[in-house]
């Protein structure tokens, strides 16, 4: 399966090149059926242009849907589609990030249950400290900021735009646990721009780590982008 999507992802342009081509053939044979049909006089010569005129019409219709659900497939379906990419999913040595120390891990737990407490900004302070590095214009995120606290639905902006790019990734995950849960992704290039949005509304209020993972056209993602962030509780307002 994964080798299928990689397959129709690759030879995107070939396949509607192939397409087209096949599509101008029975477009011709679709005019010169309703040329002979419009000119036929008898009733066996209007049968047989009709009857090709019904299939060269039958095939346009399947060369468009084919086309379209290229175009699907490519767009909309790859992109939110992990399996679809060997890399998708972490990896020890292409997708790892610096170590998150116990002291980062830790404001996590206190912020939980007081988020405006002195003592727990300070550690989240400090947590951010231990943030991945990032590449201004090429892998970064400029909002949220690091460091910063946030509730509801989030738009992530940022640069996800690298030399043949492929693709990016956002993922999450709090400082507590080890597995990333991919949030959303994209296979348009970003600068400065809109990356996604994040809905933390069902997430419980703690430090969270996200993190931006671009990878190119030949499947080799780039060291990731990682910020922390805390989530706070629905009905609060978030310190600036």
């Amino acid at each position: 399966m994964q080798e299928a999507l990689r397959f129709f992802q690759t030879y995107e342009l070939w396949i509607y090149l192939l397409l087209g081509l096949v599509g101008l053939f029975y477009l011709r044979k679709f005019l010169m059926a309703w040329n002979e049909l419009k000119g036929a006089i008898f009733g066996l010569e209007r049968e047989s242009a009709q009857g090709r005129l019904n299939q060269a019409a039958a095939m346009l219709v399947l060369i468009l849907s084919l086309m379209l659900a290229e175009f699907i497939l490519t767009s909309f379906v790859l992109p939110s589609f992990p399996a679809a990419f060997p890399l998708f999913t972490p990896t020890v040595n292409l997708l790892a990030t610096p170590t998150v120390t116990l002291e980062a891990a830790e404001p996590a737990q206190a912020g939980l249950g007081a988020p405006t407490s002195p003592e727990s900004s300070s550690l989240l302070e400090e947590a951010a400290l231990e943030a991945g590095s990032c590449i201004a214009g090429q892998i970064n995120i400029s909002s949220p900021q690091n460091g910063s606290e946030v509730r509801g639905i989030v738009e992530v902006r940022g640069s996800a735009n690298i030399p043949n790019f492929g693709f990016y990734k956002l993922e999450m995950r709090r400082t507590d646990e080890q597995n990333w849960l991919t949030i959303l992704a994209g296979n348009q290039p970003q600068s400065e721009g809109v990356l996604g949005a994040w809905n933390t509304v069902l997430l419980p209020p703690a430090v969270y780590q996200l993190r931006l993972v671009v990878v190119d056209s030949q499947g080799i993602a780039s060291p990731p982008c990682e910020i922390q962030i805390r989530v706070a509780p629905n009905d609060e307002t978030p310190r600036p």
